[in-house]
């Protein structure tokens, strides 16, 4: 079983690591500790106390990785953070640093005078708190969990069908076209509103009003938090993000929204009747404030508080009993973890946050009053209830009407599934609507949205819900297109894409991975990336400021010949010049000089190397002459590999409208039972057949630990394993049992009872699960990193009982021991190894200790 594979847990596993307090060991002796430590893991018989780690000793962050986790295990030595070794990288100053920062004596927390400022945290301090137990949970209550979420789901799919089978037939007895234009606009109102209203109903009457408490997963009072969870979350209402409709929304559910406020993310919260957020704040887009955690086992609910004219940046996390006072303000890429507050007037950034003095309000008010609100939620509406739904339901009009076995399959008869005609009618509308999509789409994309830019002038300040914002909002829209993206991404058609979009990408060193596979902009006719610049995955470039009655539009630039990690939120005042590596989940400075020729880690940032001797290892392959003999060869396999992607999905596409024509076929003799179980298979031929697709792929080529160039065949077929499978069908099975079915079928050696509420692994077979882990919404388990022209992969561990919190990021390399806590917001950089029980996080992850509040930072 995977629940026995954590035997293999690296020796640096086998036990706690000691509490130090008192006096710092004098330098000297800390000297000759760390100096032997580092000699035994860089296989020297000796090192100078001056040599520098990377430059000289030739060590990169693998290797210091290892460093500090054997020194944690030396009682007499003080603990040693990355964020140490890069800011101290010599054994000297790493020596001088550690004693100034050793606390004078072992001192108790107290906590702080409300209303206080919370200090930053030091790097030491107390211990980890003590380990939630939670007895585990029995396999009948297990099953029992599953199965009252199966029957909840059939029940509500054949509820949509019967009202859909229903409308359409009412819809299609009309008389002219007019006559049909008219029923469609009423069952589409009726539809939306039952939609909008049935989540916030049920929400009053299967919890009430939510309150602080624990949960325990896989309880009856869990089911009803995750059928309440699931319905908001997939309520109508929730794409009217950035619409004062959103903001009542929230209302609708319990939460206290004041005026004028504007939500951008569409990470909706869940325990709304704990959320108070002050007139006029403002929340932007990526940003987590749920109003609940899962930890050890348990949904632990709790207040988030945000006061009058506060700012939320983009890519931020407040946990539980978190709070911002009034004109407060967070930076991006920040998060607030529980029991820290920021005062009023103050601005905090980094995660854990701590105060700063950038600004991250920097567009003036303009006039948006109620009356300007009132008219764009109408318009809003109208547009939908006129407009979308109407062309939905004609479109389905058109599906019938494409074939005639297929317009004659509702009416009592023989059946079509009998004659082959019916089938080679899907396929040739299958093949016609599928490959006649994709020049259409391209040829939108290139036109509509460069036509509409006309209007807005850059470095202007319009105000909210107006015309110009309109044609903002719908730029954003067209021209962020995840499957066209995911198409070209990882190959050298990304950068002729991102041109056609409007992206000025300067004279194009091509590498073939010059950017992945998920990138995304507010507007790409203001985004900028220099020559021989190279991007990882999850870039979001944030070229427009709002204020919660105002937006603007500026460039952004990206340097050249830059390299950006995965998870970045490049804002448009970004401080980063040319030559510059930015880390995963970075903080992109937006105040002080421009940085150049060094490398950025961590929220908020410091400085590391731009560059270490391993990451070079392949630069002799990146030679004119070596790219164009490698270059071609890359690129016809990801022809091959892009060309894989569309026959994928074309046929899911024909395999599916094949199941719900056949539904249609049935629906004479069987009814609205035809199409309810359509639905259902549906949800289950989707997990089947991308599973099947990933498992074909990983027959041929494995995911094993890697160290090579992106040059490399096996790199290559690497990209092909991201890019041809799915894994979007997974969140459909977030927070149930059957999420760690489909794990294990995909490779993960995962154990029992895994609650998994919405966490991403990236290679699924080079992961190992404990039993009984607690896997948060919006965190990542990575088991590769990109560097420049270098890809280094490896496997990660996750022991029995731990967890990874709200958007925490878990690099490769890693061993987190059983029953520890990953904070979240964390990023837990690649070679870490936790012991058991640790409490650790912060960007990047370190041990965290009990703050003068209470508060763990």
């Amino acid at each position: 079983m995977a629940g026995k594979s954590f035997e293999a847990l690296p020796p640096d596993l086998a036990e706690s690591p000691t509490v130090r307090g008192g006096v710092a060991t004098p330098p000297a002796g800390v000297e000759r500790g760390l100096a032997a430590v580092l000699a035994d893991v860089v296989r020297a018989a000796q090192v100078s106390v001056d040599s520098h780690f990377f430059d000289e000793l030739g060590a990169d962050s693998m290797v210091m990785a290892q460093f500090c986790a054997r020194v944690r295990k030396h009682a007499d030595l003080p603990s040693v953070s990355m964020k140490d070794v890069y800011r101290n990288p010599t054994i000297r100053s790493l020596a001088t640093a550690l004693a100034a920062s050793a606390p004078a004596s072992p001192t108790a927390p107290t906590a702080a005078a409300p209303g206080a400022r919370t200090a930053p945290a030091a790097r030491t301090g107390s211990p980890a708190p003590p380990p939630v137990t939670v007895p585990p949970t029995g396999t009948p209550r297990y099953v029992l969990c599953g199965a009252l979420q199966l029957l909840a789901f059939l029940g509500y799919s054949y509820l949509v069908a019967y009202v859909a089978a229903r409308g359409y037939a009412w819809i299609s007895a009309g008389s002219g076209v007019f006559d049909a234009y008219l029923r469609a606009v009423l069952f589409g109102a009726a539809s939306f509103v039952s939609l909008s209203v049935l989540p916030i109903l049920l929400k009053w009457i299967l919890i009430g009003r939510w309150k602080p408490r624990q949960i325990r997963v896989w309880s009856l009072a869990y089911v009803r938090f995750w059928m309440v969870k699931t319905l908001i979350r997939s309520d109508p209402l929730v794409l009217f993000a950035g619409s004062p409709l959103y903001a009542l929304y929230l209302k609708a559910l319990g939460a206290k929204i004041g005026r004028r406020v504007v939500i951008f993310s569409r990470n909706v919260p869940v325990c709304t009747d704990l959320l108070a957020v002050g007139d006029g704040a403002l929340i932007r887009k990526d940003s987590f404030f749920n109003g609940y955690r899962a930890q050890a086992g348990l949904i632990q609910t709790g207040t988030v508080t945000l006061g009058k004219d506060a700012v939320i940046s983009e890519a931020t996390v407040l946990d539980i009993d978190t709070s911002l006072g009034d004109a407060a303000q967070l930076g991006h890429a920040s998060s607030l973890h529980s029991g820290q507050a920021v005062p009023d007037g103050e601005h905090w950034h980094g995660s854990p946050a701590q105060p700063t003095d950038a600004d991250y309000q920097v567009v003036g008010a303009a006039d948006c009053g109620a009356a300007r609100r009132l008219f764009h939620s109408v318009l809003q509406l109208l547009t939908v209830l006129l407009v979308y739904l109407p062309l939905a339901i004609g479109a389905v009009g058109i599906l019938l009407a494409a074939a005639p076995q297929l317009a004659a399959a509702l009416e009592p008869g023989p059946s079509a599934l009998t004659d082959w005609t019916f089938y080679g009618d899907v396929l040739a509308f299958s093949l016609v609507v599928f490959f006649g999509a994709l020049p259409l789409g391209l040829l939108l994309l290139a036109t509509v949205p460069r036509l509409l830019n006309r209007t807005i002038t850059p470095g202007r300040v319009y105000p909210l819900y107006g015309f110009h914002y309109g044609v903002h909002r719908a730029i954003t829209f067209l021209t962020n297109r995840r499957s066209l993206m995911r198409l070209f991404g990882d190959s050298s058609c990304i950068v002729h894409y991102l041109r056609c979009l409007g992206y000025d990408l300067s004279r194009i060193e091509q590498t073939g991975s010059n950017f992945g596979t998920e990138v995304k902009h507010e507007t790409p006719y203001l985004s900028s990336v220099g020559s021989g610049t190279m991007v990882a995955d999850g870039l979001s470039i944030n070229n427009a400021d709002f204020s919660s009655t105002s937006f603007r539009v500026s460039r952004t630039s990206i340097g050249a010949h830059n390299f950006l990690g995965n998870r970045i939120a490049y804002p448009t005042r970004g401080r980063t010049g040319d030559n510059c590596l930015l880390a995963t989940k970075v903080m992109v400075p937006v105040d002080g000089e421009v940085r150049e020729g060094v490398g950025l880690l961590g929220s908020p940032s410091f400085e590391i190397p731009r560059s270490v001797q391993r990451d070079s290892s392949f630069d002799g392959l990146k030679s004119e002459e070596q790219l164009r003999r490698r270059l071609p060869a890359k690129n016809r396999h990801n022809a091959a590999t892009m060309a894989w992607y569309l026959v994928v999905r074309w046929l899911y596409f024909f395999l599916v409208t094949l199941l719900f024509s056949a539904a249609a076929d049935l629906y004479a003799p069987f009814g609205a039972a035809a199409v309810a179980l359509a639905n259902v298979l549906v949800v289950l031929f989707t997990a089947v057949y991308y599973v099947l697709v990933e498992r074909a792929v990983t027959a041929c080529h494995p995911t094993d630990p890697l160290f090579c160039s992106i040059y490399d065949l096996r790199f290559w077929r690497r990209e092909r394993y991201w890019k041809v499978p799915s894994e979007t069908y997974l969140r459909m099975f977030d927070g149930t049992p059957f999420k760690s079915l489909i794990w294990r079928i995909l490779g993960v050696r995962i154990g029992s009872r895994v609650f998994d509420d919405g966490c991403y692994l990236t290679e699924r077979t080079m992961v190992t699960i404990g039993d009984g882990c607690t896997l948060n919404t919006g965190s990542v388990v990575q088991c590769h990193s990109q560097e420049d022209g270098t890809f280094k992969s490896d496997r990660s561990t996750l022991g029995s009982g731990c967890t990874l919190g709200v958007g925490a990021f878990v690099h490769y390399g890693v061993a987190i021991g059983d029953g520890a806590v990953l904070a979240p917001d964390s990023f837990l950089m690649k070679g870490e190894v936790l012991p058991h029980h640790a409490w650790w996080g912060g960007n990047p992850a370190r041990q965290l200790r009990r703050g003068d509040g209470g508060e763990w930072r």
